[in-house]
């Protein structure tokens, strides 16, 4: 079941190379980085210990405005996210997948939309890992 809202690949690249590599190929689809989350800096700083962890939040702007045109709800799961962390000796990406989005919200007719942004959004990863 989690893999309908979840798409997530392993690779024996460093974490910093896929996040610099990320951070990069989104640029080179027509995606814009807006912010990256070191979540495990944030926790430090509050005591806590966790392994690399990052979250990159991306944006194209014209398929966010046309998926605002269609339903203002869909801004409840914008930006579109890559997840990198750390397990058993890979580095790991996770993204929320668009679809998930169309799937939950029929009514909104973003299915064309969110199919091209999933599939623009999984070229990244390929092409970072």
């Amino acid at each position: 079941m989690l893999e309908h809202f979840v798409y997530k690949v392993e690779t024996d690249k460093s974490f910093d190379t896929v996040v610099e590599n990320i951070e990069k190929q989104t640029a080179e689809h027509k995606f814009r980085v807006l912010a990256v989350h070191d979540v495990k800096e944030t926790l430090s700083e509050k005591g806590f210990e966790i392994k690399p962890l990052k979250i990159i939040e991306v944006c194209n702007a014209g398929f966010a405005n046309q998926a605002l045109g269609n339903d203002i709800h869909v801004s409840l799961f914008m930006p579109c996210k890559f997840v990198v962390y750390t397990e058993n000796d890979k580095t790991v990406v996770m993204l929320g997948r668009p679809t998930m989005i169309s799937q939950m919200m029929p009514e909104a007719g973003l299915n064309e939309l969110a199919e091209g942004v999933e599939e623009t959004l999984k070229n990244v990863i390929a092409a970072s890992i």
